[in-house]
């Protein structure tokens, strides 16, 4: 019995060792290439476990299918208008899966990096196209890069490279040289100088405009009012006039109200003061003031009538 043991270990040992040489396995992602002693010999696209000859007759390559990322090292252009750029760009690609494409891209190229080395080299050769473009149109907004990745993914699927399927192409950056940089800020804040003054001048003819129609609008306004306040000044002169020929026929009478606003102003407040009853109009409160000939009480002093020649008097103030 112990004898046998190792006799079952070898036995599982080669088992393994067949199995291994005699069976490969391809992942969901994966196609596999088969070939028999160095040549092609089938494509496995079934997921899975499967079965091959032993050691040196059979070999698989498996490819894998997944989208690849490769990026072109910067690049100079010279754009259309004579501007120097640096240019980088990337793509994504996978292997094709119809038909012998597989197969094709085995022979071709043999490996993924090796296709990736070639399409590195052909991306980089591709960005050239850039060139037809203006440096303004690459820039900014409204920009035409996604004209050119088009235009580059086209001319890629044109070459018809074997066994590779160019799905997208980008830019991933565009920047200038340092001395192009400096020429192209100089150049910019020239233009933006020259916009700012331009703006500058508009605002400055719009501010004048406005200040013309606001002072023509302020001059109309006050010859309006002025006009108004001739009209209102004599129809109150008017006024005055005619209230002043009806204050000439009764004097005495007129002379008396204007004593009762006055006294009525005066004691409307809440102030107190000391003051002399035989003055005008103050009088009115003493009931012993004399009466004139009209029947209106008269104030005991008289008063000096301001702008009157010297010497003259009243008989009380207003």
């Amino acid at each position: 019995m112990i004898r046998k043991i190792p006799i079952v270990i070898a036995s599982l040992i080669v088992l393994v060792l067949v199995l291994f040489n005699t069976t490969y396995s391809v992942s969901f992602h994966e196609i596999a290439v088969l070939t028999r002693f160095g040549k092609p010999a089938g494509i496995q696209r079934d997921a899975g476990l499967h079965l091959k000859a032993p050691l040196f007759i059979d070999q698989v390559a498996k490819l894998d299918t997944r989208l690849q990322f490769i990026e072109s090292p910067l690049e100079t252009v010279l754009t259309k208008d004579g501007q120097q750029v640096l240019v980088q760009a990337y793509l994504l690609w996978r292997v094709e899966e119809s038909g012998d494409a597989p197969l094709q891209f085995f022979v071709s190229y043999g490996t993924l990096e090796a296709a990736g080395k070639e399409l590195e080299t052909r991306i980089q050769g591709a960005v050239r196209s850039l060139g037809g473009y203006n440096f303004s149109e690459l820039i900014g907004q409204g920009s035409k890069i996604a004209e050119a990745e088009t235009g580059i993914l086209t001319d890629l699927r044109a070459t018809k490279l074997v066994g590779i399927d160019p799905v997208s192409v980008g830019i991933s950056q565009i920047v200038l040289p340092p001395k192009t940089t400096v020429a192209v800020l100089r150049r910019m804040a020239a233009v933006q100088e020259t916009l700012a003054n331009l703006e500058e001048s508009k605002g400055n003819s719009e501010a004048e405009a406005i200040k013309s129609q606001a002072a023509s609008s302020a001059d109309t306004i006050r010859n309006f009012a002025a006009q108004w306040a001739a009209e209102i000044e004599a129809l109150g002169n008017e006024e005055a006039t005619r209230y002043y020929q009806l204050m000439k026929q009764e004097a005495d009478l007129a002379i008396f109200l204007t004593w009762l606003d006055t006294l009525k102003g005066s004691l409307s407040g809440s102030t107190t003061f000391v003051t002399d009853l035989n003055r005008a109009p103050f009088h009115l409160l003493d009931l012993s003031a004399p009466s004139g000939a009209s029947g209106i009480p008269q104030p005991k002093k008289p008063y000096v009538i301001e702008g009157a020649p010297s010497g003259a008097t009243g008989k009380g103030t207003p």
